[in-house]
């Protein structure tokens, strides 16, 4: 594993006063910082699934000693962000197959009836946010890269988010994409992925401005790849390493 990615990130400290802040730091809140920094890492993909985590090298970057980071891992462990395997290691948690296709439907069907609320709350704020965003899109699509619309396209679906009125609903929504966003940074590498985002974007943010509920809902779960045909593209995308082929198969 290359170890460009265990130093990404600058030290927390000073490397002559290691030992000053751990006595003058609670253990709990180096450890919290160590485990914010690396779940950030892991969500966002910067540390891939199957990625090993190393103890030594990670009290070295974040210039601790052991205890706070191993602290920080069993921590990321509890969330299963984290695998702690006998005499394996540790390394960035890997999910099935099955189970990213679980969450990804679960998504799918969440974010229909975001969009589905969106249309039957709408008004001219939300149809002007709504322009906005698309045309946020376009611009990253023409003139930026992959990481410029995937920001562009967290913003137009947070924008159905918050016109859906249902922060509970959007709040769930966050959460599962959180789970599964490190096997989604393939999704607008190519002009045709992005391309077809955008007429999907198009599409959704239409029949919400129209107020047609079902459409708005139908569009947003076609948006998704959760079906047959999308997820098999999806996992046309994805290296095979980045799944668990242990874990037991519904």
């Amino acid at each position: 594993m290359p170890m460009e990615h265990l130093v990404n990130l600058e030290p927390l400290t000073d490397p002559d006063s290691v030992g000053a802040n751990e006595d003058v730091r609670p253990r709990g809140g180096r450890a919290n910082e160590i485990r914010n920094a690396l779940q950030d890492e892991i969500e966002s993909g910067k540390l891939p699934p199957g990625s090993p985590l190393d103890e030594r090298a990670l009290a070295a970057r974040f210039l601790v000693s052991r205890t706070p980071v191993r602290e920080a891992l069993q921590q990321l462990a509890a969330r299963d962000l984290v695998r702690i395997a006998p005499r394996q290691g540790m390394t960035v948690a890997r999910l099935s197959i099955s189970q990213v296709r679980s969450i990804m439907e679960t998504i799918g069907e969440l974010e229909g009836v975001c969009a589905k609320l969106a249309a039957r709350r709408v008004d001219d704020e939300l149809r002007t946010r709504l322009d906005e965003a698309l045309q946020h899109c376009q611009d990253a699509a023409i003139q930026g890269g992959t990481e410029e619309y995937a920001q562009a396209n967290t913003a137009f679906h947070e924008v159905i988010y918050v016109g859906s009125r249902n922060p509970y609903l959007a709040d769930l929504i966050r959460t599962a994409r959180r789970q599964i966003y490190r096997y989604s940074l393939r999704n607008f590498v190519t002009k045709a992925q992005i391309n077809k985002s955008m007429q999907d974007h198009l599409k959704v943010a239409r029949a919400i401005q129209d107020g047609d509920e079902a459409t708005a809902a139908h569009q947003m779960i076609l948006h998704v790849p959760s079906g047959s045909t999308g997820f098999s593209e999806f996992l046309a995308r994805m290296p095979m390493s980045l799944f668990d082929t242990e874990a037991s198969e519904p």
